[in-house]
Parts: structure tokens; sequence; C-alpha cells
């Protein structure tokens, strides 16, 4: 499987989350084929066939203003990376918040930086390791997602 392959990589793995509960996540990421549940198991098992220096894992989430950045959604992550970790010794879980890039989207906006600082305070306030990514290339529209969006005339 994909994740055999995974496991057997000499890199750290990151895992784009965007969101753990199953039905916003599929509204997100409308391609994905497995639940969380099922992705979790693989990356637990992908992780057990590692040395214990590669265990270390990143949970990459897309924050999108009141989409996936409610405190629901932030203890629905901790628990997440809190069962990886009981179920894989000594692994460690880091999340990376990375701000939606606004694209003009109706409904898909970047949240406020407070917003952001308190999804990332609740996170490790629960006990994970978690990092806010910072934004590049959004000036030029040329950040994350914003170049799919271009389109020459």
């Amino acid at each position: 499987s994909a994740f055999t392959t995974l496991g057997s990589s000499p890199a750290a793995l990151a895992w784009s989350v965007h969101a753990v509960d199953d039905s916003l996540r599929k509204e997100l990421v409308p391609t994905t084929k497995f639940s969380m549940e099922e992705l979790k198991d693989g990356l637990v098992e992908a992780l057990k066939s590692r040395s214990k220096k590669l265990r270390r894992t990143m949970l990459e989430v897309a924050l999108i203003d009141s989409v996936n950045d409610s405190e629901k959604d932030a203890k629905l992550l901790i628990s997440l990376a809190q069962s990886i970790m009981a179920d894989v010794e000594g692994s460690k879980v880091v999340v990376n918040l990375i701000p939606f890039n606004d694209i003009g989207h109706p409904t898909y906006r970047t949240p406020s930086m407070e917003k952001v600082l308190g999804f990332q305070k609740i996170i490790t306030d629960g006990g994970v390791l978690c990092y806010v990514r910072t934004t590049r290339g959004d000036e030029e529209n040329a950040a994350c997602g914003q170049l799919a969006t271009s389109r020459s005339k």
C-alpha cells in the first residue's frame, strides 16, 4: 500500500488534514477516498515501521475563516494528534497551521491573525506542538492556492 511506501521513506511525514470531521473534509477535499480513521490507521502503521528518530509527523491544516477554525475543530485536531502519539511509541506530532490565502472565493476567506493565534493556543494548551506558518507570495498572487486560480486574458 501507499502507507508501506511512506513508512520506508527516509523523510519526515506530513499529512494535509484540513479537517478532522469526515463530512467537512470531504467538502474541502472532494477527491478524498478514505475516512480520517482509515487514513490515521494507515499513518500509524507507517510510523510503527519506522525507526524512532523518524516518527515525527506534521499535520498540516489550511485554516479557513468560519469553516475549520472553531474551538471544536481545534479539539478534534488535538484528539487526532494525541491518538497518533498514543498508538505509536516514541512518536511526535506537530501541527502546522497555514492561514488560507485569499483567492477571491465567496465562502473561503483568510481568518484573522487573532483567530489563528487563538486556534494555536487551544492546540498548545491541549499538549500538542503547534506552529503558524508564515504566508509567502500572497502580495504577488503566487501563494499556495493562488496560482491555480489565475487565468491570463
